[in-house]
């Protein structure tokens, strides 16, 4: 068994980052295509086109949001790891 004794705080919030763009990027998708669809259905150019720019929007707020988050995880990680202990992983 080994421990995880503490995380470099920039590599995880990188890596936690390109999580929230994948995510923001299919919310972005699920976003345009539904305010394309209302859009085109209420005759609402306006809605249409914040729904396409939602496939841009998103992922960059998400991002920066998910490495935000990110660097607050690893440096509570590393606080309590140094307390209480790490996590304890096998490698095979």
């Amino acid at each position: 068994m080994a421990v995880i004794k503490s995380i470099d705080i920039i590599s995880w919030a990188k890596i936690h980052a390109l999580f929230g763009i994948v995510f923001g990027f299919i919310y972005g998708v699920l976003f345009a295509v539904i305010g394309a669809a209302i859009g085109f259905h209420r005759a609402m150019p306006g809605v249409t086109a914040f729904g396409l720019m939602s496939i841009i929007i998103f992922p960059i707020i998400f991002g920066i949001m998910a490495f935000i988050c990110g660097a607050i995880l690893a440096f509570l990680y590393n606080f309590f790891a140094s307390k209480i202990g790490g996590v304890q992983i096998e490698l095979a």
